[in-house]
């Protein structure tokens, strides 16, 4: 038996692991274990920035359902992976950290780099540690990634200080190490089961609110035939978007607050009664709705208001058995109920004055118009990515999604950077699976530039994104050009004081940014003009390029009958 150091060792026991994908930074003291990860046959995809790594990472975990993982430097190379760590964590998406860190017998004595880094990981993962020697590194790497998969997924973080990555060992001192195990499936008490059929069968106002935990569990053959074979109304969370299409005439997104608001029993499939469905209570909730909550964590069952039915379960095994039970009681709720007439009757009241603001295209454009004419003009299903506030808020209700784990955006921690880090993980599985599928990501001017930098990884790894930036010039709203212009005029020393805090460089030109790499972006004012850049666009297959919409600085959403994170008390 030979040799093998501590790189050699992590890199095999990723791959024994399932792990693909590895983003990160290079530099001391993890250039070598980089090598090592390709040399064990893993892509490492180097990234601009720890942080869009992390974003990348955990979006791979979901789109894959296996862990991206993530390598960063010792000290602030960690620390600046937190932002995404957390959102992980919060967001329920798996992925895993790896970080290096300064040698054991520098620890105490100002270390370069030294950091405590397995405690300040911990409050941001579900498991945090540090291989004591080489060879317990496989059994930490199969306990991350099972831990960070398994239950309620999220983040898991390794610490690998520099004398355990180059030290060397005997090779059969690695003990062997089993590969990854099948999640387990969770299955439903029978008595909740029947309870949740008696009680949609006794609700004259049902609905399905579809969540993300739907979409990433691939419960979308069991919600589909639900929806359809029980004729119930549904709306979906913002990643619960393509579950069931957005098309489908059984959807009444368009009519969200009324749905949400006079609803009598709601049937909750993998989502959380949190500040997005504004924590289940009144105003925005009847007081007297009943709850049947379906979730893979205890824990979530019950939580902010009491559930009528709590059922712990893997959402495909539930939903099957429920739509099972009903069927047998030839259950179909009537179009003709007046709960079915009056959401009908708002979707199109809603669809009305969203139509009538698309139809609006002078110049400078609104938010309707672009989304509207973007989505006539992108090929059928692609995976769109978002974030920004109007940019997100509204997106979501214009650029449609007829098929699962097809949009990625700021989800439950409402995480604004995100943007281009999930693109490239987005591209990345398409390239591997769905080569004719394309990505789109919508940004608002504001969030771009949080990790704009990382198109120079998109054209490295020549990743065709097409990037559409709405730009308003500022934070939710902008400056008028002449009136931005008025206070460059001002004598530097009083400039801070008169700038508004939200306002950013007035029609910045972000197309232009393609330039440095020999490619070419588009500036866009009119519709013409955008269509004819998305069609030009979509031709671009060996890199990314961007599209620059400018829009009215002032643009706003539709009249909105609750405010946007409304009081959950009376």
């Amino acid at each position: 038996m030979g040799e093998v150091d501590g790189n050699t060792v992590i890199a095999q026991a990723l791959k024994k692991q399932g792990i693909d994908y590895v983003f990160g930074i290079i530099g001391y003291p993890v250039i070598e274990l980089s090598m090592a990860l390709q040399m064990a046959g893993i892509n490492y995809i180097g990234m601009r920035n720890e942080q869009a790594a992390c974003y990348a990472a955990q979006a791979m975990g979901y789109l894959t359902g296996t862990p991206g993982a993530v390598l960063v430097v010792s000290g602030p190379g960690l620390l600046h992976t937190f932002g995404g760590l957390a959102n992980a964590q919060v967001n329920c998406w798996p992925v895993l950290v790896i970080g290096g860190s300064a040698p054991v017998d520098h620890e105490g004595i100002g270390g370069f780099q030294e950091c405590n880094q397995v405690e300040l990981a911990r409050p941001y993962c579900k498991y945090s540690a540090r291989p004591a020697s080489i060879s317990l590194i496989p059994l930490h790497v199969e306990k991350a990634v099972r831990l960070a998969k398994t239950g309620r997924p999220g983040a898991a973080y390794l610490d690998f200080p520099d004398n355990i990555l180059r030290g060397r060992v005997s090779e059969d001192s690695i003990p062997d190490q089993y590969g990854p195990t099948p999640i387990p499936q969770i299955y439903p008490n029978p008595q909740d089961i029947s309870r949740a059929i008696s009680v949609i069968c006794q609700a004259k106002n049902p609905l399905v609110i579809v969540g993300k935990g739907a979409a990433y569990s691939r419960a979308e053959k069991e919600v589909r035939d639900l929806i359809e074979c029980t004729n119930l109304p549904f709306l979906a969370t913002p990643m619960g978007k393509g579950v069931v299409p957005d098309t489908s005439p059984k959807c009444v997104g368009s009519a969200r607050s009324t749905a949400l608001q006079q609803a009598d029993v709601i049937l909750l499939l993998g989502a959380r009664l949190n500040w997005i469905l504004h924590f289940g209570r009144p105003k925005r909730f009847s007081p007297n709705v009943k709850i049947i909550q379906v979730d893979l964590n205890a824990e979530e069952l019950h939580n902010s208001v009491k559930s009528e039915v709590g059922i712990q379960s893997d959402i495909k095994t539930a939903v099957r058995q429920i739509a099972d039970g009903l069927q047998k009681q030839n259950y179909v709720y009537s179009d003709r109920s007046e709960w079915w007439k009056l959401l009908k009757k708002k979707c199109q009241e809603n669809q009305k004055i969203v139509k009538a603001m698309a139809a609006d295209v002078s110049v400078p454009l609104n938010y309707y118009a672009v989304f509207k004419n973007l989505f006539d003009s992108l090929p059928e299903d692609c995976i769109i990515v978002s974030e920004g506030a109007n940019t997100m808020d509204i997106g979501r209700s214009m650029l449609l999604n007829n098929q699962p784990r097809h949009r990625l955006d700021a989800g439950t921690f409402g995480t604004m950077g995100v943007g281009m880090g999930f693109g490239i993980a987005a591209a990345l599985y398409c390239r591997d699976n769905e080569p004719d599928k394309r990505v789109i990501c919508v940004e608002g001017d504001s969030a771009f530039g949080f990790s704009g930098m990382e198109i120079e990884t998109m054209v490295r790894y020549k990743l065709p994104i097409t990037i559409v930036i709405v730009n308003n010039s500022g934070i939710y709203t902008g400056m008028d050009p002449d009136v931005f212009k008025e206070i460059r005029d001002v004598e530097v020393t009083e400039i801070a004081k008169v700038t508004p805090p939200g306002c950013l460089s007035s029609v910045t030109r972000y197309e232009n940014m393609m330039s440095l790499f020999g490619s070419r972006g588009f500036f866009v004012n009119n519709v013409p003009e955008l269509r004819k850049a998305v069609k030009e666009a979509l031709t671009m297959k060996d890199g990314p390029t961007i599209i620059n919409v400018i829009i009215n600085t002032t643009a706003d959403r539709k009249p909105q009958t609750f405010h946007w994170l409304t009081e959950s008390k009376l």
